[in-house]
């Protein structure tokens, strides 16, 4: 069962590439969201997607359903909800492993306590470890060493990255912005990417393409609207799909991002960057080792003390604290060699 966000589906890669490697010639399916399965293709980790939404009262059922066919051997979860391990269950694998969290204890049969502080609540555990551990508990070798994020690109999210790219005018190097993400209070504000992408523009000569889901079109076309240099080439207007933004992302000179998915999809093609982090710990989603390209992790308060969350504070985190001129220093650290 494969994580829902494509950010965290990027940091379970490594856990994957482990498990192919252990398992020469053992059929490996998984189980993911649509879009999952584009993030994954070319990557070469699994045999088979199936791709369902176990969602509402019947949703278990028809996820399973889909499972079922193939007669699995074992589960591994790498999610925490219940509605998957019942799924798991439902198809009737004999082995299912996963974390003993959110009442579903009694549909695992291999479990493992979720880490917690001293006071109760979830360590801040980054994702990549969090599936790691789960899996060498229980799957893999002794001493297995972990590799880093890696993702492919097939030839067909190549061409169409490619197409989408002409089809914007892009003809040079780019900086590719992310201003949108799950949580609004993620966000960095729109004017504030718009400074960063006229700065690159008029000092750096690199120019702007800026991402989003469909529902962030919005988003994008504020940005666009304070540029007052940079002339940025919007993805959400011209069809980007989750396959071709791989293709996209790993052309780019360099990814500006907030605390969003395709954060990690950088970080698996080795491209330079900085992350904005406001009321969200950067602890949870810690790339360790990297495939190339260095990350500047900017931070809302980089004084918060170590034994402090940063979502349990708000209005302390909050990412508009974060100034246009401490991301431009960032850019420059990671587009400078040796710096």
């Amino acid at each position: 069962m494969l994580p829902s966000w494509v950010g965290d589906a990027a940091m379970a890669t490594p856990t994957l590439r482990a498990i192919r490697r252990a398992m020469p010639g053992v059929f490996i399916g998984g189980l993911c969201r649509p879009g999952i399965d584009e993030l994954l293709a070319g990557a070469d980790v699994l045999d088979e997607f199936h791709v369902a939404r176990a969602v509402g009262v019947m949703g278990p059922k028809f996820a399973a359903g889909k499972v079922r066919p193939r007669r699995y051997e074992a589960a591994l979860l790498l999610t925490n909800s219940f509605s998957t391990a019942l799924t798991v269950r439902i198809a009737g694998i004999p082995r299912r492993i996963g974390y003993d969290r959110d009442a579903r204890g009694l549909l695992l049969t291999d479990r493992l306590q979720p880490p917690r502080r001293s006071d109760g609540e979830w360590a801040t555990v980054p994702a990549v470890d969090y599936y790691w551990a789960l899996a060498a508990k229980f799957l893999l070798p002794a001493g297995t060493a972990r590799g880093p994020l890696e993702l492919g690109v097939t030839p067909e999210q190549a061409g169409r990255g490619a197409d989408i790219l002409a089809k914007g005018g892009v003809t040079g190097g780019y900086a590719l912005l992310n201003p949108g993400g799950n949580n609004p209070a993620k966000r960095w504000p729109p004017d504030r990417f718009a400074a960063v992408a006229d700065w690159l523009a008029s000092e750096r000569g690199l120019g702007t393409v800026v991402n989003g889901s469909p529902g962030e079109a919005g988003l994008a076309r504020e940005v666009a609207a304070a540029c007052r240099v940079a002339k940025p080439v919007l993805l959400p207007e011209l069809g980007i799909t989750v396959g071709a933004l791989k293709a996209v992302v790993r052309g780019a000179t360099l990814m500006v991002t907030n605390d969003t998915g395709p954060r990690h999809i950088a970080a698996a093609f080795g491209v330079p960057l900085v992350s904005l982090f406001g009321p969200t710990d950067h602890r949870w989603t810690i790339i360790p080792t990297r495939s190339g390209g260095p990350e500047e992790v900017v931070l809302a308060d980089p004084t918060l003390p170590e034994h402090e969350v940063a979502n349990g504070h708000p209005e302390r985190c909050r990412i508009d604290r974060i100034s246009v001129e401490r991301v431009k220093e960032a850019v420059r650290r990671v587009l400078t060699p040796g710096s």
